[in-house]
């Protein structure tokens, strides 16, 4: 996400960072092309006047003379306007109210509302230990009930029984009835999306607001419509009371316009954000992380929660322990890593966490991606137990069978191999001389983010 606007503030930014001191005129030329990037990023031309203007008002005030170092206090006051921009700080969902709770989902037909109700009730469940009910009201959409229900059984929990026949009010009503009888803490209600804003449509879903009265009313929207998403925003905010809005499709979103410009066109917070097709691919919104992540700095503490929620942490203590031992580390350790890295979500949103990954090469990113793990990990599935254990049993006629059996080319055993034995020795050297000597081996951290990278993946 935001990789093009990224790219271009880093470049901006970077300029403006070797300046011994800031003048009226190197001020104007990096706001020209602040501004310049966010137009290419598609964010509303009022959300980048007004926007430009403030930071303008702040780089030119006094807190730039006093500073020893002002262009790095211009970044600061980039991100810190970013951060506003998108709300300042994360905006939970209200469940501190009578349960059960009720969620109402609205958005346009495409925007993944039905797969989002699911990743949210999810979320509800693993992160806050609800008990969920998913009630569908799209009568509409073929197979739209089905394809809920589905998705239910996937990530465990109940759905609640309805037929296309239906009134949607009805449904509603009592789905309603039946969460308060068996006490579930939160309703998440999907209702049906149109291919556009309509009459009949903004009708319906007022009059199942009203009788539902949910406690939330969360706005789907994609967020690769760019400004559209912002405008469409606020046509549903003008029909309905929204508490919030989830940016879907996140992760495909290379401009990350919609970010910017909702929050400042409806006046509601951006509360979640989908960062992949995964049923746990929903992640909080927190803008001063978001801000940071468009600035090349990362987000760490996503990395961190990601690693502590999803990553099995006793899986993860033996490994270390085996390794520290000198025991060695084996395919099938690796195979284990790579199957707890899949866990973290899709390879573009932990890269986007990174910091210092705006300095890497789109042609070094491009080298990383998910299919490349399913890929390994069927290479790896396809060898026998004892070439897991002992990598050197792995001949050519070996190679040329494992190949076969996974549907690759030899040349991608070789090279998984390859990046087998550096980590290999990078697990020597933490077994044998603690991690000084397995940073220096990475090459150190001062060079930008490629020793934390995969073997043979940290080239710019």
């Amino acid at each position: 996400m935001f990789q093009q606007l990224s790219d271009r503030l880093g470049e901006t930014l970077k300029n403006i960072r070797g300046q011994g001191r800031l003048s009226e005129d190197n001020i104007k030329k990096a706001l020209r092309e602040v501004r310049q990037s966010l137009l290419e990023a598609d964010v509303s031309v009022e959300v980048v006047q007004d926007f430009i203007g403030k930071v303008k008002r702040r780089a030119m005030g006094r807190e730039v003379a006093k500073n020893l170092n002002p262009g790095q206090l211009f970044v600061k006051i980039v991100r810190t306007e970013l951060t506003e921009l998108m709300g300042e700080t994360c905006q939970e969902l209200n469940l501190a109210a009578q349960p059960p709770v009720v969620i109402l989902m609205a958005g346009l037909q495409g925007s993944g509302k039905t797969t989002t109700s699911a990743k949210l009730a999810r979320w509800l469940k693993d992160q806050r230990k609800k008990k969920v009910l998913l009630v569908s009201t799209d009568v509409y959409r073929p197979a739209a009930m089905q394809q809920l229900e589905v998705l239910a059984t996937e990530i465990g929990v109940e759905c609640f029984p309805a037929e296309p026949t239906q009134k949607p009010i009805d449904i509603a009503k009592r789905a309603l009835d039946m969460a308060r009888k068996q006490a579930f803490d939160a309703v998440i209600i999907d209702t049906a999306g149109r291919l556009h804003i309509d009459a009949e449509m903004m009708d319906e879903i007022k009059a199942l607001h009203a009788a539902a009265n949910p406690v939330e009313t969360l706005f789907v929207v994609d967020s690769m419509t760019g400004q559209d998403a912002a405008n469409t925003a606020k046509a549903f905010h003008d029909a309905l009371p929204l508490t919030g809005v989830i940016l879907t499709k996140a992760d495909g979103d290379a401009r990350g316009g919609a970010a910017l410009s909702i929050r400042q066109i409806t006046g509601k917070p951006i509360k979640f954000i989908g960062m992949g097709e995964k049923t746990d691919a929903l992640e909080p919104f927190y803008p001063d992380r978001m801000a940071a992540r468009i600035l090349g700095m990362g987000d760490v503490l996503g990395l961190i929660e990601g690693i502590e929620q999803k990553v099995d942490q006793v899986k993860a203590q033996a490994m270390a322990k085996k390794v520290m031992s000198g025991k060695g580390f084996t395919l099938e350790d690796f195979a284990e890593q790579l199957k707890q890295m899949s866990s973290l979500g899709s390879i573009s949103s932990l890269l986007d966490k990174m910091p210092g990954m705006s300095g890497v090469s789109e042609k070094a990113k491009s080298k990383i991606n998910d299919k490349m793990f399913v890929s390994m990990s069927a290479i790896i599935g396809s060898m026998t137990k004892k070439e897991r254990a002992n990598a050197d049993l792995i001949n050519g006629s070996r190679k040329r069978r494992i190949a076969a059996g996974s549907g690759v080319e030899v040349q991608e055993v070789n090279k998984l191999l390859k990046q087998f034995d550096q980590m290999q020795k990078m697990m020597k050297k933490m077994g044998k001389g603690g991690m000084s000597k397995m940073m220096r081996g990475m090459g150190g951290m001062g060079g930008g983010m490629g020793g934390m990278m995969p073997p043979g993946m940290g080239g710019r």
